[in-house]
């Protein structure tokens, strides 16, 4: 069965245009062709990425943070409870009012109370400051050696500046090592995302960052399989440009250096809308969906390809309405918004307007207890009655 899988799954017409077969995609001892086996190389790869980055993260970006003046928020610890940890851990960790009355009960304490319990626990979840800058330092560092290795790779290959050759003696096209070398660094990295996808700081676009991923390593193994290499090198620098603006405009606002910040913003929106809704179609969907024709007829590996290309395409719409969002926000209010997939913390404002609240309360009751005492008089002696009182106000006016 595992036999018939692998000849069904590997039929020439699924990745090789037609008139092409295995055959004609011969090794020699000169010309070498992408080879399926080679992206298991990614995951010991991955992994070493994965060791490298925690090895960074310690021993570089935290010392980094603390110089640069990164400190992390003092967050107030919940008080021991067994039963709306228990709660917290097993049911979810945002209960509804029926049961915070319930739980109130049981644990017999007042509701605001058990609602502060919770703000506090789920605070303690959320990522730290010097975690986030860490995390952005590693994906900056990352990105600017990818984007730069794939400029150095591709400056002096023809299709860089003539797309139409990604498609010149295709799909014969011989692998060359820096290529291989190439795909091995960003195939590997992306794998590395996937296996740290629990432990990084998680954004409203989690879900969206999942498709991304899979879109992505799909995209690269099959580009790699049906070597669609000089197509799959475009794809990477491309989206490698604007990620080097996006992690230091990260590692700048959590540095407090807000104009700066928001500069790099402005840099980077224009980089990204520019490369992902302009130079990407044209230079990627444009010549997969009409130069290709000019070689060979569609075909199984053509379809799909330009399928996980549409995808991207659509997640690059998503994240550019979210980027000009906060770019109209800017314009409008001169500051720029807070990241839109950030989860903030809750505990700030709650509890500072408990705090409002009950101070006003006390200054309620203190000044209830002022004006029952009755009036006391500035030179300390006993407070007169209210008819005294009366009698020196009269006096005093007249």
């Amino acid at each position: 069965m595992a036999r018939s899988l692998y000849e069904w799954l590997w039929q020439h017409e699924f990745w090789l245009p037609p008139g092409i077969t295995w055959e004609d995609m011969q090794e020699s001892e000169d010309t070498h062709y992408p080879q399926p086996r080679d992206l298991l190389l990614s995951i010991p790869f991955a992994l070493i990425l994965v060791v490298i980055r925690c090895a960074f993260e310690r021993a570089i970006a935290l010392p980094l943070s603390t110089k640069l003046g990164v400190r992390d928020k003092q967050r107030p610890k919940p008080q021991p409870n067994l039963v709306l940890e228990t709660f917290y851990s097993t049911c979810h960790k945002n209960p509804e009012e029926s049961e915070l009355l319930s739980l109130a009960k049981q644990c017999d304490l007042p509701v605001r109370k058990v609602e502060k319990w919770f703000r506090r626990r789920r605070n303690m979840d959320r990522p730290s400051l010097s975690k986030k800058f860490s995390e952005a330092c590693w994906r900056f560092t990352f990105y600017i050696i990818s984007f730069f290795t794939g400029l150095a790779v591709l400056y002096d290959k023809p299709w860089l500046w003539d797309h139409r050759e990604c498609w010149t003696g295709y799909p014969q096209q011989p692998l060359q090592l820096s290529l291989f070398w190439y795909y091995m660094l960003e195939l590997s990295f992306y794998w590395s995302l996937v296996f740290t996808l629990p432990f990084d700081v998680k954004r409203k676009d989690f879900k969206e960052q999942i498709v991304h991923h899979a879109a992505t390593i799909f995209l690269i193994s099959f580009s790699y399989c049906a070597n669609y290499i000089r197509i799959g090198t475009l794809v990477m620098v491309i989206h490698d440009a604007s990620d080097c603006f996006l992690e230091p405009t990260k590692i700048f606002n959590y540095m407090k250096w807000k104009k700066t910040c928001d500069s790099l913003f402005m840099i980077f929106s224009a980089v990204f809308l520019v490369s992902r809704l302009v130079i990407y179609p044209y230079t990627v969907l444009y010549n997969t969906y009409y130069y290709s024709m000019e070689i060979f007829q569609p075909f199984f590996g053509y379809y799909f390809v330009n399928v996980l290309l549409i995808i991207l395409q659509l997640l690059h719409v998503f994240w550019s309405c979210l980027i000009i969002h906060m770019v109209y926000k800017f314009i409008l209010q001169g500051t720029m918004e807070k990241d839109m997939r950030s989860d903030t913390e809750e505990s700030d404002k709650d509890e500072e307007r408990d705090k409002i609240r009950e101070k006003e309360k006390n200054g309620i009751m203190y000044f209830s207890n002022a004006t029952s005492n009755g009036y006391i008089q500035k030179n300390g002696s006993k407070p007169l009655d209210n008819r005294a009182y009366l009698a020196n106000c009269h006096a005093k006016e007249r």
